[in-house]
C-alpha cells in the first residue's frame, strides 16, 4: 500500500509540473543540454537528469581516471554465471557507484544477441539465447533500480553487430523478431519494469529505430506495458517530426539535436500535435520522480541498499564467470608445492574490458601475474613474455607502463586555456568532457605532455592515431610532423579507433627517463559529428624475436610442473564500431601455445577475450579456462581458482566453434545497404542444432571440481498451459561445489517449424560432498508458445514434450514427458 501511494503522489508530481510548462520548456526538456545530461527546470522543482554508460562500470560524465570507476567483468562473464542473482547484486553495485557520481540513468544493459561470432561489440552482449539474456538482464535491471538508479535496455532492437550500423536495415521477419530478438526486451519489461530504453541506429524492415511507431508505441508500450522514457543512442535521432509520433522520447547528445526549438516550430506549424510532446514530457518527468530529481515526488528508493564492497565483488563475479571448458587428468586445481611457468604477455599487461563506450578507468587492475605472485610461494612462479597479442602501437599507458601525462589545452594565440590528466595517451573529451577552463570554442591545440621511464632498452615505437595535424618529441627532438588525413571509415567509433601509425622509433635505456610530447592541432576539416576532441599518442616497446621470446617460454615451461599460458584478443580485434573478420588469436599466440604444450604436457591456457576464438591446440593442452574480460580483479579471481581456493563457476553463454567456417550464422556485412536475418529462428545452437554441426565447446558447457549425479526428474503441467520441472541431485565429489541445473525443452512430433530443443528454464544449487540438493525450476507458458504470424499473436504449441535436466546442451542427465 505504501508504495501504491508512493506511486501516486508521483504521478501528481508530474501531472502538476507538467501543468507549469509552456511549450518551449516542453521541447527544451527532450532534448540534451550536453554529452550526457538533460536540462534543469528550476521552476518546476527539476533538477538535471544525467546519464553515464554503464554496462560493467560507471564512468560518470568525465573521461578520466581522476574519479575512478570499480570496473566489473564483462556482460558475457555475468552471463557465463547463469545467476540473474548475481546480476541484480553487480547492478546493486553499479547503483552505488552512479549515486557517487551523481548519476541519475545508467545506460545499459546491452541485451543484443550473440548471433554471429563476428559480432565486435559480443562481449558486452550476454548469450546467443534470448531466455538467458533475459533473466540475467532482468537481474541486472532490478540491481540497479534496486539502488534508485535508472536503466536504459539497449539497443531496441536487433542491433546485432557494428559494420553499418548507422545505416543498415536489418530485415527480420515477425517470428524471429518476437521469439528471439524482442524477447529478452519483453523479459525484462515485463519482470524489471525497466525505468527506460534506449532505441539504436539501425532501421529493422525499413523504418529507423528511432522512429518506429509500431514496435515502440504499439509493442513496448501498449503490449508489454513499458511507462519508462525513450531515449536515442548517441545521434541516433534524424527527424523531429519521425522521432516524436515514433514514441521517442528524448534525442541525445545535446546541445543541437532533432528537439528543442525545431520540435517548438513543428508544433506551432501544425506537425506535431502538441499532446505528443506531453506524452514525451510526462515520461521523462516520471524518470525524474522515480530518481529523486523531481521536487514534491518521493523517489522509488528512499533509503539505499546497504554498502557493497567492489574490489570484492569483481572478484567474486570474475571466478564464478569464468568457464572450465578441458581438465585433462584433474590438471585443475593446482597441486600444493607445484612449480607453475607462467608466459604471455597477456598475463602481465592484462585486458580488463573492453573497448569503445564501456570503457571505465579503475584505480587498479589485478593482472594474472599479480594474482598468483600474491598466490604462490616466493620461487614457485617464473613468468615470461612468450608472445604479445598485439603488435600494434597503443595509447601509452594502457599497456605499456612507465608512462606520466597530461594534457595541456591552448587558445589560437597560443593561451594556455587548462590542463588535464590523462589516464593513457588517448584524448577522448566528448561534449563538455573538458579540463577545467576549456571550451570547444576556444580550444586551437591539445598538448600531451609528460615523462615515460621504460622498462626495456632498444628500440621504442612512438606515433599517432585519429585524424589531422601532429607533432611528436621524444627526449627533446622532434621527430614527426605532418597530418592523417581521413581513411575508408565510416564509423566515428572506428575512425578513432582505427588503426595506429607508427611515425618514429627512437633508442631508449630501461630506467632512464625521457620527455616525451604529442601537440595535435585542430582542425575543422577534421571535426567530429559532435563537439569532441579524439586522438591517441601511441607506443610499442622493443620488439624482440618472436622465436627466441616462444623459446624462452618453453625453457620455462620446462623446469616447471605445471606451465600456464594467457592468450588473449585486443582491442583492434573486439571493440564498438566495427566487427570482426576473423576468430583467430592475433599475433604469435597459437605458437606459443602449441610450443608449450609440446614442452610440458601439464600446459594450461587461460583466454582473454570477451567472445569466441578458435582453439586450434586445444586437444593438446591440459585444461582450457575462458576468462572473458575479466574486470579489475581478474588476477586475484584466477589465483582463486587455478590453486583451488574457489571453484570456476561458469557454463558457457554462447557456443564456442572450433573453426569459424563450421558456425551456421556469420553474416554481419550488409548487402545493398541491407541484411537479412535469414536464418530465422534458428541462431545460435539452435542453428547448430538444425546444421547438424559439431562445435569445439557447446552451449551450456563449464566442467566444475566436484561431480554431480541427477537422481530425479519430475515435470508437471502448472496452471497456464506451463510447467515445473523438479530436478534432485548429488554432490558425488570430495569438495563443495555449485551446478547450474539447465532444463530443456524438445518437442515430439512437432506439428511447427521449431528448433530441435531450446532453453526453458535453469538454476543453481550449491552442495557438500555427499549432499543432495533440490531445483525447481518453472517452465513458462512462452516456452510451449510461438509466435503466429498469420494470427499475429502467440500460439500456444499443445502435445507431448520431453523435458531434459542437462549439465549442458549437449550432456543431458535425465528426461521425462509432460503434455502440455
Amino acid at each position: 500500500m505504501a508504495e501504491n501511494s508512493a506511486e501516486t503522489a508521483r504521478n501528481a508530481a508530474v501531472e502538476t509540473a507538467l501543468g507549469k510548462l509552456d511549450l518551449d520548456s516542453k521541447t527544451r526538456l527532450l532534448g540534451g543540454q550536453d554529452m550526457w545530461s538533460l536540462p534543469a527546470l528550476p521552476e518546476i522543482g527539476l533538477k538535471s537528469l544525467v546519464m553515464s554508460d554503464g554496462p560493467i562500470g560507471v564512468r560518470g560524465v568525465r573521461w578520466t581516471a581522476d574519479d575512478p570507476s570499480v570496473a566489473l567483468p564483462s556482460p558475457t562473464a555475468l552471463a557465463a554465471a547463469w545467476d540473474p542473482a548475481l546480476a541484480r547484486r553487480a547492478g546493486r553495485l553499479l547503483a552505488q557507484e552512479a549515486r557517487r557520481k551523481g548519476v541519475h540513468v545508467l545506460l545499459a544493459p546491452t541485451v543484443n544477441l550473440h548471433r554471429t561470432p563476428l559480432g565486435g561489440r559480443h562481449f558486452e552482449a550476454y548469450s546467443e539465447d534470448p531466455f538467458l539474456t533475459g533473466a540475467v538482464g532482468t537481474g541486472y535491471v532490478q540491481g540497479v533500480q534496486d539502488g534508485g538508479v535508472g536503466t536504459t535496455v539497449k539497443h531496441f532492437v536487433a542491433n546485432d553487430a557494428e559494420t553499418d550500423r548507422f545505416t543498415v536495415d536489418n530485415k527480420v521477419a515477425p517470428r524471429p523478431l518476437r521469439e528471439v530478438y524482442l524477447a529478452p526486451f519483453e523479459a525484462i519489461v515485463r519482470n524489471a519494469h525497466p525505468w527506460g530504453i534506449m532505441t539504436a541506429y539501425n532501421r529493422v524492415n525499413g523504418v529507423t529505430m528511432t522512429e518506429h511507431r509500431y514496435l515502440v508505441n504499439e509493442v513496448l508500450r501498449g503490449e508489454w506495458g513499458f511507462d519508462g522514457y525513450n531515449v536515442s543512442d548517441w545521434m541516433a535521432a534524424r527527424s523531429t517530426t519521425g522521432g516524436i509520433e515514433g514514441g521517442l522520447d528524448v534525442a541525445m547528445p545535446g546541445p543541437v539535436t532533432v528537439y528543442g526549438e525545431a520540435l517548438a516550430a513543428a508544433v506551432r506549424a501544425g506537425e506535431v500535435e502538441e499532446a505528443a510532446v506531453d506524452a514525451a514530457v510526462r515520461n521523462v518527468l516520471r524518470l525524474a520522480a522515480r530518481v529523486g530529481a523531481l521536487e514534491g515526488a518521493p523517489p522509488v528508493v528512499a533509503e539505499p541498499p546497504a554498502p557493497i564492497d567492489g574490489d570484492a565483488l569483481a572478484r567474486e563475479i570474475a571466478r564464478r564467470g569464468f568457464v572450465l571448458v578441458r581438465n585433462e587428468d584433474a590438471a585443475l586445481p593446482l597441486a600444493a608445492g607445484r612449480t607453475v611457468a607462467l608466459s604471455g604477455a597477456a598475463a602481465r599487461d592484462a585486458r580488463v574490458l573492453g573497448g569503445g563506450s564501456a570503457q571505465v578507468f579503475p584505480d587498479h587492475v589485478v593482472s594474472p601475474l599479480d594474482g598468483l605472485t600474491a598466490a604462490l610461494p616466493d620461487g614457485a612462479l617464473t613468468f615470461t613474455v612468450g608472445a604479445d597479442p598485439s603488435e600494434e602501437l597503443t595509447p601509452a599507458g594502457s599497456v605499456s607502463t612507465g608512462f606520466a601525462l597530461r594534457a595541456r589545452c591552448r587558445d589560437a594565440e597560443g593561451r594556455l586555456l587548462g590542463e588535464g590528466s590523462l589516464p593513457n595517451g588517448q584524448v577522448q573529451w566528448i561534449g563538455d568532457d573538458l579540463p577545467a577552463g576549456v571550451t570547444h570554442e576556444a580550444l586551437a591545440s591539445v598538448e600531451v605532455v609528460g615523462t615515460y621511464t621504460p622498462r626495456e632498452t632498444g628500440e621504442h615505437s612512438f606515433g599517432t592515431r585519429g585524424l589531422g595535424a601532429f607533432a611528436l618529441a621524444v627526449a627533446g627532438e622532434t621527430v614527426f610532423e605532418g597530418v592523417q588525413a581521413m581513411g575508408p571509415e565510416t564509423d566515428p567509433f572506428e575512425a578513432f579507433f582505427g588503426s595506429p601509425v607508427e611515425r618514429a622509433k627512437v633508442a631508449l635505456t630501461a630506467g632512464e627517463t625521457v620527455e616525451v610530447s604529442l601537440l595535435h592541432t585542430l582542425d575543422k576539416e577534421f571535426a567530429a559529428p559532435l563537439p569532441a576532441v579524439m586522438f591517441s599518442f601511441v607506443h610499442l616497446g622493443p620488439r624482440r624475436d618472436p622465436d627466441e621470446l616462444i623459446a624462452e617460454a618453453v625453457e620455462a615451461a620446462r623446469a616447471a610442473d605445471t606451465a600456464v599460458v594467457v592468450v588473449a584478443t585486443t582491442e583492434r580485434v573486439e571493440s564498438e564500431g566495427f566487427d570482426r573478420k576473423d576468430l583467430a588469436l592475433p599475433g604469435r599466440q597459437d605458437d606459443l601455445v602449441r610450443a608449450v604444450a609440446a614442452a610440458n604436457p601439464n600446459t594450461v591456457v587461460v583466454v582473454n577475450a570477451g567472445s569466441p576464438v578458435e582453439l586450434p591446440w586445444r586437444e593438446d593442452v591440459a585444461a582450457i579456462l575462458l576468462s572473458w574480460f575479466p574486470g579489475q580483479e581478474g588476477g586475484a579471481a584466477l589465483a582463486d581458482v587455478l590453486t583451488g581456493a574457489e571453484e570456476p563457476g561458469g557454463r558457457l553463454p554462447t557456443t564456442w566453434p572450433v573453426a569459424l567456417a563450421d558456425a551456421p550464422v556469420t553474416e554481419v556485412t550488409p548487402t545493398d545497404g541491407e541484411l537479412d536475418y535469414t536464418e530465422g529462428v534458428f541462431v545460435g545452437y539452435r542453428a547448430w542444432d538444425r546444421a547438424g554441426a559439431v562445435p569445439a565447446y557447446p552451449f551450456g558447457h563449464g566442467l566444475g571440481y566436484t561431480t554431480w549425479s541427477y537422481d530425479s526428474l519430475v515435470a508437471v503441467p502448472a496452471d497456464g498451459d506451463g510447467g515445473t520441472a523438479t530436478v534432485r541431485l548429488t554432490n558425488t565429489g570430495d569438495r563443495t561445489g555449485r551446478e547450474v541445473v539447465q532444463v530443456y525443452l524438445a518437442p515430439t512430433g512437432d506439428t511447427v517449424e521449431r528448433p530441435a530443443r531450446w532453453l526453458a528454464g535453469f538454476a543453481s544449487v550449491e552442495a557438500g560432498p555427499g549432499e543432495t540438493a533440490e531445483a525447481r525450476i518453472a517452465l513458462p507458458r512462452r516456452a510451449f508458445e510461438i509466435w503466429d504470424e498469420e494470427k499475429g499473436d502467440w500460439t500456444l504449441v499443445t502435445g507431448a514434450y520431453e523435458v531434459v535436466a542437462a549439465h549442458s546442451l549437449t550432456d543431458a542427465r535425465l528426461t521425462t514427458a509432460l503434455d502440455v
